[in-house]
């Protein structure tokens, strides 16, 4: 797994971005040379999937726990006048 610091990842980022995309390479990204994260491939359909089922569980804890008689989208038009 090729490694890549973060000063050269910020030059490379659409090249790197692409080999990870379409070569499905991975990276290590480095700070001050110790690893500090991974850039891996998404499996798109997989990933998709787990991102809507976790906005839907949010969406139901914030329902249940709402307490304004006012919708969200009422309080955020006030805040923004």
């Amino acid at each position: 797994m090729p490694e890549v610091g973060v000063r050269e990842l910020k030059n490379r980022t659409s090249e790197i971005v692409r080999a990870v995309r379409e070569g499905r390479v991975e990276y290590v990204i480095t700070y001050r040379g110790r690893p500090a994260a991974r850039l891996v491939p998404i499996d798109e359909e997989e990933e998709g999937e787990q991102a809507w089922q976790e906005l839907e569980r949010l969406s139901q804890e914030i329902s249940a726990r709402w307490q304004s008689d006012r919708s969200a989208v009422e309080l955020l038009d006030e805040v923004r006048r």
